[in-house]
């Protein structure tokens, strides 16, 4: 076929036409000011966490008896084991010593026993040459990938034994040999251990849990063995542990009274601190609503109070050293109203973030003086260190690599399944009575009629051809501004769509010519349509996502410790942008068509299912299905789709029933 030199002229020119279209900056929001649309979102709610914390604050400086201060340990472990969620039965524990070696004064055994049934746990049990029963301390795992063998937990468990006192070191799900995804070679998929915390962690909070509720029980089942141990004085045991395993070592030590004696190291500041400096850490670390209930991470010593702890911290750590020191000087206060200041201490070293020689041997010193009764300075010793595979516990390497082996993916997925079917009983005859409101109390998101009505800043305007876009601002008192482009036809027909998508509004400007954008069409077809990014999302990301973690986790989890959730805060903006769009469009019946593609599909489904009459059609593209699918599955990257305990109501698909023949394929 011949090809007529006029048609190559044109194609010519509407290719130029759409490459110029891509290439222009659609942002809307400046970048000047008090702080870049990258930063809104989090500065939102760090200025909304700040308040709790202040709040916090206020009640605690009324505390002035030994009641009130037993009050309040009361009220704040109820919440804490709640939001942590409900531990198991415990299980026979089915230990076994797999293997013992000989070191410098001390013997060490192998052990393997099991948290919950084919759920195993690896570990390290030191033992010093002389007769028990011996004082013991259980050592949690920081962030290392070679868990109990690393060197610095090796240090600590060597440094007690050689001192009369017993170490059991465990691998935290995720490191050593209990990695949770493992390929077919035997070897762990997620180079970091953190990665790994984080992808179980999505499952976990849907089904209710959280990862600090499988590694605070595994740790509550290694004190389960400790104490049953003949050769160990159940009545004297410690708990110690750096980073991560500071971590556990405060979650521990406040909910297991077992723990008569406990050092924390390099974990311990205060939120406000964190928030304000390295803001929300790993999974494990960020418990639900803990904000909004009024516990800091200062009361996880307040809470085992009036037993002894120390706060083993260093200098320049990144857990910020101002912080620490705030959370020691109210835990001294604490103390003093129970009568025993002198059980509360802090160390802190010279370096960065680990613990170090100075640190170790004052925990060693605060662990004898409390458990074995001996208050003497402790010096350093040489320290030989095992190889990794000398403490390996499984024959393999890997607990996965055993028959009937269960992951925590397949805990999740089982609670999921038993969720489901209590769904499935409580949806059998229909919606259940008063659904959008649980819906809306799950998500914490408030009535359409509380939320602030919307108003139009306009900024510019660029022509197209047959239409112009109008980049706007929809802004409220107190709420986070909305960057839009507003899509007009020159031959509008009446009729309004409003646009969210994943990957932000200017894909709904910036798409190609043999694939035109949602918006690209409507407009073609006489549509007003408004394009908005929604908080997090466009010109307001953080970053970038990545396969296996949402770009916005820092903010999803600041969220989480305030009880929310980046869905319900999202949602309400889906439906103030799509009130103020009825409102002053004006479309047919006052309703518009919604469309929401990819990571705005979760957002946009709740609104449009509390508000369905908002709405003449929605249709959903390439966004999540169903929250049970993921739920027993690694999957990071829908962090900021999840919902704590969702499931135990409610899946995605019961949203899409709510909004009937409104959703279009």
């Amino acid at each position: 076929m011949r090809i007529h030199p006029l048609m190559l002229i044109v194609a010519a020119l509407v290719a130029s036409a759409w490459t110029a279209l891509a290439a222009e900056d659609w942002n809307v929001l400046p970048k000047t000011g008090e702080a870049p649309p990258s930063r809104l979102l989090y500065e939102q709610l760090q200025r909304e966490a700040l308040q709790l914390l202040a709040q916090r604050r206020q009640a605690f400086d009324q505390l002035q008896t030994p009641e009130q201060c037993r009050a309040w340990q009361a009220e704040r472990r109820q919440r804490f084991e709640a939001a942590i969620g409900k531990f198991p039965a415990r299980c026979e524990l089915e230990p076994r010593v797999v293997g013992r070696l000989d070191g410098d004064g001390y013997r060490l055994e192998k052990v393997l026993l099991q948290s919950r049934p084919q759920h195993h746990v690896t570990a390290s049990l030191y033992l010093p040459a002389s007769q028990g029963p011996f004082p013991a301390v259980l050592v949690a795992c920081g962030h290392s990938r070679t868990a109990k063998a690393s060197d610095y937990n090796q240090a600590m468990c060597i440094a007690l034994v050689q001192h009369g006192i017993a170490a059991m070191c465990y691998d935290p799900i995720g490191q050593g040999e209990r990695s949770q995804q493992i390929d077919a070679g035997g070897r762990p998929v997620q180079a970091g251990t953190t990665t790994e915390h984080f992808l179980m962690g999505v499952g976990s909070i849907l089904v209710g849990r959280n990862t600090a509720h499988y590694r605070t029980w595994d740790g509550m089942r290694c004190l389960d063995y400790l104490a049953s141990r003949k050769d160990i004085a159940a009545d004297k045991l410690g708990c110690t542990g750096c980073s991560g395993g500071g971590t556990m070592t405060c979650y521990l030590m406040a909910l297991d009274d077992r723990i008569a004696c406990a050092a924390p190291a390099c974990y311990v500041t205060t939120f406000e601190r964190l928030i304000q400096t390295i803001g929300p850490q790993d999974a494990e670390q960020n418990i639900f609503g803990q904000l909004a209930f009024g516990m800091e991470q200062t009361d996880y010593l307040l809470m085992r109070a009036p037993k002894p702890t120390l706060v083993c911290s260093t200098t320049e750590d990144f857990f910020d050293i101002t912080g620490t020191w705030d959370t020691v000087r109210q835990a001294k206060r604490f103390y003093g109203w129970l009568g025993a200041p002198e059980c509360v201490d802090v160390v802190e070293g010279p370096g960065k973030h680990g613990i170090f020689a100075l640190g170790r041997r004052t925990m060693v010193q605060w662990m004898r003086r409390w458990l074995a009764g001996i208050d003497q300075s402790v010096p350093e010793t040489e320290l030989k260190y095992w190889k990794e595979t000398d403490l390996q516990c499984t024959p393999r390497g890997q607990v996965l690599l055993e028959p009937g082996e269960r992951s925590v993916y397949q805990l999740n997925a089982e609670c999921a399944e038993r969720l489901a079917e209590q769904r499935r009983q409580a949806w059998k005859d229909g919606p259940p009575t008063g659904i959008r409101e649980e819906i809306r109390r799950r998500i914490t998101a408030r009535p359409l009629a509380a939320l602030p009505p919307r108003t139009a800043r306009p900024l510019a305007v660029t022509p197209q051809d047959g239409y112009r876009i109008e980049r706007i601002a929809l802004e409220a008192e107190g709420q986070l501004p909305l960057a839009c482009l507003r899509f007009v036809p020159e031959k509008p027909t009446g009729a309004v769509a409003i646009v969210f998508d994943g990957d932000g509004k200017a894909a709904q400007a910036a798409a190609t010519a043999d694939a035109p954008s949602a918006a690209q069409q409507r407009v073609r077809q006489g549509a007003v349509v408004l394009a908005v990014d929604l908080s997090g999302l466009g010109e307001t990301a953080a970053g970038r996502p990545s396969s296996t973690l949402s770009a916005e986790w820092k903010e999803a989890y600041l969220a989480y410790l305030m009880g929310r959730s980046l869905v319900g805060l999202r949602a309400e903006e889906v439906l103030a942008a799509a009130r103020w769009a009825g409102d002053e469009l004006r479309p047919p019946r006052g309703q518009v068509a919604l469309i929401a593609r990819g990571r705005a599909v979760v957002a946009a489904l709740h609104a449009a299912a509390l508000e369905p009459d908002l709405f003449a059609e929605c249709r959903f593209e390439n966004g999540l299905d169903a929250w049970h699918d993921i739920a027993g599955k690694p999957c990071g990257e829908h962090l900021a789709d999840a919902v704590h305990e969702a499931l135990a109501a409610y899946d995605l698909p019961d949203l899409r029933g709510l909004l009937g023949d409104r959703v279009k394929p």
